[in-house]
């Protein structure tokens, strides 16, 4: 049966994501990182900049707008793709990027993040304010729910999930109801942190990719405080973003063995990283 279910979530600042804007501000915001090498460009901030080691490189579908990537079990992961007319749910084979099986979501929607949750997928969309559940197993469509913010980003604690709108507040929300429990005010230096997108849960912490940038922000879930950035600066060249390419966006992680994947929209590869020990902003 074919649930469906609507949940209040205040409205919040949206960011457009047009292609052409996304490479115009990339390239603004690498100019203020080299500068002063944090996020936001603020004097006077000091947390750790982790980097990274490539581990792993595996084939990724140039063609999949990523939007969601969460890693399931037995070297299988999840994705979510976007774009009007090209959005889907697949579950993919990791080493060969072979897609094993694939939903497509109706034309008028704009896929998003996505999240694991018991035996069922979560599937957001950009500005539709429309969620989808599937069944993991064979991909079937057997719940929706409704929000009044944009869908970017989603992931759980094992507790909630936890969901994203491009803002720097990200929402609690019941897995069972998707009724808002709460919410998270993040912050860099005690400022807000806008621009947070593709979300995954490691290890105590919320990783989140910061759109348009090549950082990801480690995250308190208490306080709302960044801890941390990855800088992934080089994995994907900038002469090739804007091209057949797009920014970084996609973090899965494997709690069994502690590996963390990242890729980006219309990336030809996903990559296995390792951090590397932190410099000091």
């Amino acid at each position: 049966m074919l649930r469906k279910y609507s949940i209040q979530i205040a409205e919040s600042n949206h960011l457009p994501r047009l292609h052409w804007l996304t490479i115009f501000a990339a390239m603004l915001i690498s100019i203020c990182w080299i500068a002063d090498g944090s996020i936001h460009g603020q004097e006077g901030i000091s947390i750790p900049i982790f980097g990274y080691e490539i581990v792993n490189s595996y084939p990724h579908d140039p063609e999949a707008f990523t939007q969601g990537l969460v890693y399931d079990r037995d070297d299988v992961i999840y994705e979510g793709t976007g774009l009007c007319g090209r959005s889907s749910l697949r579950r993919v084979e990791l080493k060969t990027g072979r897609i094993i099986e694939q939903i497509n979501l109706p034309g008028t929607l704009f896929g998003e993040g996505i999240s694991l949750w018991e035996e069922s997928i979560i599937q957001l969309t950009w500005q539709s304010g429309l969620g989808l559940v599937y069944g993991k197993e064979n991909l079937t469509e057997i719940g929706r729910f409704e929000y009044r913010t944009e869908g970017w980003g989603l992931t759980h604690d094992k507790r909630s999930l936890i969901m994203s709108d491009g803002s720097s507040t990200l929402y609690i929300l019941d897995p069972e109801t998707f009724r808002e429990m709460g919410r998270i005010n993040v912050t860099l230096g005690g400022r807000p942190l806008k621009g947070l997108n593709e979300l995954e849960y490691i290890k105590g912490e919320i990783y989140a990719n910061v759109w348009p940038t090549s950082r990801i922000a480690i995250i308190s879930p208490q306080t709302g405080e960044v801890r941390g950035e990855i800088d992934l600066s080089g994995l994907m060249p900038y002469s090739r973003i804007g091209g057949s390419v797009d920014v970084l966006n996609g973090i899965a992680y494997d709690s069994q063995s502690g590996r963390i994947f990242v890729t980006g929209k219309l990336w030809p590869r996903l990559y296995e990283i390792r951090l590397t020990a932190p410099e000091r902003s």
